[in-house]
């Protein structure tokens, strides 16, 4: 036995003594020479890897001698990999290995583990169309991330875009033909949620947040990088779209509420290919939900397939598809009148009984929606990669659309119904290419996109004319002799002329962007845009026919007097429109003439401070903007056959955002906005010296937190709890109507839950205390009561 031992133990040191394992480390920092924490670091074709500590430290030993590649990524960098030769119980050192921010098809291909703060993003390519760290942008920016949307159970994105701070809903989704998606004031101006995944994609209002990655609101005239088409005064709304990632998983869903609402949802992510990095995702949904109202329904189902292919360290390809099908009637809203006085001046005085919706689950529209998306990016150098874009969308609006209007001078208050049976279609595509470049010059660091855009949008209009059916009362009452069906109303558009409408427009960019590390505490960011905006005249109005050319500045400065922790902004940005044509002269008086104009012009300055303190604990920006647009083009007072150009508004105003992880597990969102905004300069005494009605309500606040327990009985169990509200706001405010003001509002959510490993459960109380509340932009739109919803989540 002792024989047997002995020869055991000299076979062994012998095995030992003859092994060949080495040792690879290593220290891996970005551009800026800062430690990058929590890198992968991997050894290709092996299940070798290692993790970097806070000092951007990595080590991987008892590799077997051989030849190796070893991948190092990280989330927002451009992987890179190395060839390493271990040999003779080496141990390699590579030294500092310095990673480079790389671009959005980069980031999302690796999924995140746990991380803290989760209601924030630091990092974005989309705003700025480079990798660039909130910290050091000198844009303000909201990022509405899908952790957020979790924790509130959301189902519908008027709910998701509670979240960012100065956003407030102006007029739901209507599904109508053209611009069916729904309006939200920001910074003074109405905005449209236009650009899907950094691109203009067509919503038609069909967003469903099971396919959000996150939302970035991007505040203020942002034409330089995105031009006009897409944008706002006020800024944008970009949907970043789930992608795929390196791994099997997924989740399928369950959500069940008040009013009928029920949603099934599934998210599936796999290899299709391991060996050659081909991985799909798979997103996918179907709800179904009822009004709180006498009648109205909305239903939807959508398939979003997405795959990314990694040809090589250097070439990659992604492509993105969302295909929508949705029906819904369109959601109650009373039109005041816009020119004359009304009866009533508030909600009191209307005497309206919200719980009727004038409609009937027979007068619905469908909006079919496709938003398709290919990237390429090809790697030049360790400086310099070029990615090419193309995006094609189109959506479709199909039954019967009906508003209720009300003429005003009448004694008794009465809304007339209108309705018409639409029939439009519109489609766009765009062509982008972009050279992106991280390098020095002079010393200096430069992070530049230099690129050419091309978009095209045609739009058609089958629908008939609008025609007059029967009246309504507030209360409810109305007139008899006009069905709310299918039969009755076909009856009634007979007679109704059918349009035959078809117009198109190009728009040709060219823009270049550079944020310049004077020192490593303070950049410049510099913007130009030329844009050439082609319109073409339809058959029945071929005066329509016109083209301008527009040049969009930017500038902004930033300085961090603590390195990626606190950094003071400033900035100039720019916005426009492109005015058609308008026939102008009295046609009693003989032939009209048409008038030119110049762009419209809207300027910003801001300036602001912004915090990333506590290891990313704490993110807050503080900001305050004036922004002024000129050459505003308005009705001649004198003559409602003339325009005049040259109107003034005048927006100003200050936000702060907080969002906070003090302790493990409690997650914090909150903020606050205060605008005003005049009509400074104009012809027009209708509305000089107002607050516009697309504005908004003046001051506008937010606040959600949850706390998941993280030990003991309660582990896994959580709470929530949150509000959103609004002052009160102008619906009509013209010096011909008076006003007509909706109150200030409240509305208080909660929530509790569970997560488990493989699943979680939740409950989730919105409207708890029933509050009545309205919005509206020259409407009445009554909003949801209190409901409640549950889900049931199993993750694989």
């Amino acid at each position: 036995m002792k024989k047997q031992l002995t020869t055991i133990l000299f076979l062994t040191f012998v095995a030992l003594g003859f092994s060949q394992t080495g040792t690879v480390k290593g220290i891996v920092q970005d551009n800026n020479s800062n430690a990058l924490f929590a890198v992968n670091v991997a050894v290709k074709n092996t299940s070798k890897g290692a993790l970097t500590n806070d000092a951007g430290v990595f080590e991987i030993s008892n590799i077997p001698a051989d030849n190796y590649i070893l991948v190092i990524s990280y989330m927002g960098f451009k992987t890179k990999e190395i060839a390493v030769e271990i040999s003779n119980n080496e141990n390699v050192d590579l030294g500092t290995i310095t990673l480079f921010e790389g671009n959005e098809i980069l980031d999302e291909i690796v999924i995140e583990g746990e991380r803290t703060n989760k209601f924030s993003r630091k990092e974005t390519a989309y705003v700025s169309k480079l990798a660039l760290k909130d910290i050091e942008n000198t844009q303000v920016y909201s990022t509405i991330t899908n952790e957020l949307l979790e924790s509130q159970l959301v189902t519908n994105f008027d709910d998701a875009l509670k979240n960012a701070v100065g956003v407030e809903s102006l007029w739901a989704s209507t599904g109508r033909g053209g611009d069916g998606a729904g309006y939200y004031s920001l910074r003074g101006f109405s905005v449209q949620p236009k650009l899907v995944n950094g691109l203009p994609g067509l919503t038609n209002g069909t967003i469903n947040p099971a396919n959000i990655e996150r939302i970035e609101v991007v505040k203020g005239p942002s034409a330089t990088l995105f031009g006009n088409a897409v944008t706002s005064y006020g800024g944008l709304i970009n949907v970043v779209a789930k992608k795929p990632y390196v791994g099997f998983g997924g989740q399928v869903a369950f959500t069940s509420g008040s009013y009928g609402f029920n949603q099934v949802t599934g998210d599936f992510n796999t290899a299709l290919d391991k060996e050659n990095n081909i991985y799909f995702r798979l997103n996918t949904s179907y709800s179904t939900e009822q009004s709180f109202q006498d009648a109205g329904f909305r239903k939807s189902f959508f398939i979003a397939p997405s795959l990314s292919y990694r040809v090589s360290n250097r070439l990659s390809f992604s492509f993105y598809g969302e295909i929508t099908q949705a029906e819904q009637t369109n959601p109650t809203f009373l039109f005041l009148n816009r020119a004359a006085p009304s009866v009533a001046s508030n909600l009191d005085e209307l005497g309206y009984n919200n719980k009727f919706s004038f409609t009937s689950n027979d007068l619905s529209l469908e909006n079919p929606t496709q938003n398709y998306r290919v990237e390429m990016d090809y790697k030049l150098s360790d400086n310099w990669q070029s990615q090419t874009l193309l995006s094609k969308s189109t959506t479709s609006t199909k039954g019967y659309y009906t508003y209720l209007y009300d003429f005003g001078g009448n004694p008794e208050i009465t809304f007339s119904r209108y309705l018409n049976k639409q029939n439009a279609n519109t489609q766009t595509t765009d062509v982008q290419q972009n050279f992106i470049g991280d390098f020095d010059l002079f010393g200096l660091r430069n992070r530049m996109v230099v690129g050419i855009d091309y978009l095209s949008a045609t739009q058609t209009d089958n629908g008939t004319g609008y025609v007059y059916y029967g009246s309504v009362t507030p209360d409810g009452n109305q007139e008899s002799g006009y069905p709310l069906s299918t039969a009755g109303v076909d009856a009634a558009l007979e007679s109704a002329n059918v349009n035959n409408v078809k117009s198109k427009y190009g728009i040709f960019s060219v823009y270049v962007s550079d944020v310049l590390n004077i020192t490593q505490n303070l950049s410049a960011m510099v913007g130009l845009r030329l844009d050439r905006f082609d319109n073409e005249g339809s058959l029945t109005n071929p005066d329509d026919d016109y083209d301008q050319t527009t040049f969009s500045p930017k500038l902004g400065l930033m300085y961090q007097p603590i390195l990626n922790k606190l950094s003071v902004f400033a900035n100039y940005q720019n916005g426009f429109t492109n005015v058609a044509p308008q026939l102008v002269g009295d046609p009693n008086a003989g032939p009209q003439t048409l008038k030119t104009f110049d762009p419209e012009q809207a300027n910003q300055f801001e300036f602001g401070v912004k915090t990333n303190l506590f290891n990313n604990r704490l993110n807050t920006t503080i900001s305050y903007y004036n922004i002024k647009v000129i050459d505003r083009v308005i009705t001649d007072p004198d003559s409602p056959f003339n325009k005049i150009q040259g109107g003034e508004v005048e927006s100003k105003g200050f936000e702060i955002e907080v969002n906070a992880n003090p302790v493990k597990g409690l997650n914090i969102r909150a903020g606050y906005s205060n605008n005003d905004s005049e009509t400074t300069k104009s012809d027009n005494a209708n509305i000089l010296n107002r607050r516009p009605l697309e504005a908004g309500p003046e001051t506008l606040y937010n606040f959600w937190t949850t706390y998941e327990f993280q030990t003991g009985k309660l582990d896994g169990f959580g709470l929530g709890f949150g509000f959103n509200g609004a002052s009160e706001r102008f619906a009509i405010n013209y010096a011909s109507t008076g006003e007509f003001i909706l109150p200030a509002y409240t509305v208080a959510n909660a929530s509790i839950f569970y997560a488990a490993n493989k699943y979680s459960i939740g409950l989730k109380l919105n409207n708890a205390f029933n509050k009545e509340y309205y919005k509206g932009w020259t409407t009445i739109n009554p909003q949801t009561p209190r409901t409640l919803m549950a889900n049931f989540t199993y993750k694989f």
